[in-house]
């Protein structure tokens, strides 16, 4: 008779970093390649500025950034981290996965490492596969990774994406708890509309072999994502076993700062929840942004040790997840 392993009962977010290019590009940078206003891009999406990695900060090197702050948020070593699992879109390598050279250069101990694909959705899918590594007994310990460098295949002559956007890394250390920790994860896809945000096939695109640029039909996906995604939310909630009542924190993919309004409004959260809106001054960091989002809420005190917060992530696919949390 094969042996069952053993879990931990539950399972928690035990600490988060992350890491921010140095580079800030404001709008006046952009505008002219576009043919645009700033107000034009305030107005449409939120943001007043983003950042762009430098030639130095590296899918990889952000990701370690990040992950050390976060092993340290966490109080963990990494010699007590069984798995690494990195979401990313936009890590230009087929292979090997990232995941396995940033678990080398931190100085794990031959954890188990791969990458998720699940553009902007794949924290969110991170954080709920770690929670069933924790409590199946497959993993101790999850570092989980969202980080891309999407300036590297954004035109930055595409009226409808050079202004969205950007770079960074953020990560989470997901462990053992005595309580729950992470709630039921709601998650699916809607491959029928996969086209509406996409890249065409590696080195196919042009007679050159440039790398292909990422595009976006933007009000399909803003109408999608402002009303579909509520419904999400709020069976996660449901699933969770909380109302919209005893909600602290509400941390939404930043994707546009209208769909994050759009969203507050049709779940009906009250005013006492507090709201991301990172993506003002970072722009859309795809699989990133909601750690980036949910650590900078920690470090400016809207989000307390203990708190609830709703995490919800969608993108190309179109894919999303979305789950309850207790904030580390």
């Amino acid at each position: 008779m094969i042996s069952a392993p053993k879990g931990s009962p539950h399972a928690r977010i035990l600490g988060v970093g992350g890491y921010r290019p140095t580079r800030v590009v404001p709008n006046s940078e952009i505008v002219d390649l576009i043919d645009s206003s700033d107000e034009w891009i305030r107005t449409r999406s939120g943001i007043t500025e983003r950042r762009w990695a430098n030639e130095d900060e590296t899918v990889q090197m952000m990701s370690v950034a990040a992950s050390r702050k976060a092993l340290e948020h966490a109080g963990i070593g990494i010699d007590q981290i069984d798995c690494v699992l990195v979401a990313t879109v936009s890590h230009l390598r087929q292979t090997p996965a990232v995941a396995a050279l940033i678990a080398d250069e931190l100085g794990a101990d031959h954890p188990a490492a791969f990458d998720v694909s699940a553009a902007c959705a794949g924290f969110c899918h991170g954080i709920a596969m770690a929670s069933d590594l924790v409590r199946g007994g497959s993993a101790k310990h999850v570092l989980v990774i969202g980080v891309e460098r999407l300036s590297d295949i954004t035109n930055p002559h595409d009226r409808g994406t050079a202004f969205i956007f950007a770079d960074g890394a953020g990560a989470a250390v997901v462990g053992p708890s005595d309580e729950p920790g992470i709630g039921p994860v709601v998650w699916g896809s809607s491959g029928d509309k996969a086209d509406m945000i996409q890249t065409p096939d590696w080195f196919v695109a042009n007679e050159a072999k440039e790398i292909p640029w990422l595009t976006m039909d933007g009000n399909p996906v803003f109408r999608w994502a402002a009303f579909a995604m509520a419904k999400v939310g709020q069976e996660a909630l449901e699933k969770a076993g909380i109302t919209a009542d005893e909600l602290d924190c509400f941390v939404p993919h930043q994707a546009n700062m209208r769909i994050v309004d759009a969203l507050a409004r049709s779940m009906k959260l009250p005013a006492t929840v507090e709201i991301a809106r990172d993506i003002a001054t970072m722009g859309n960091t795809s699989a990133a942004s909601v750690p980036l989002a949910l650590e900078r809420m920690i470090e400016q005190g809207q989000a307390k040790s203990g708190d609830t917060a709703l995490l919800i992530a969608f993108g190309a696919g179109l894919v999303y997840a979305a789950q309850v949390v207790v904030v580390p």
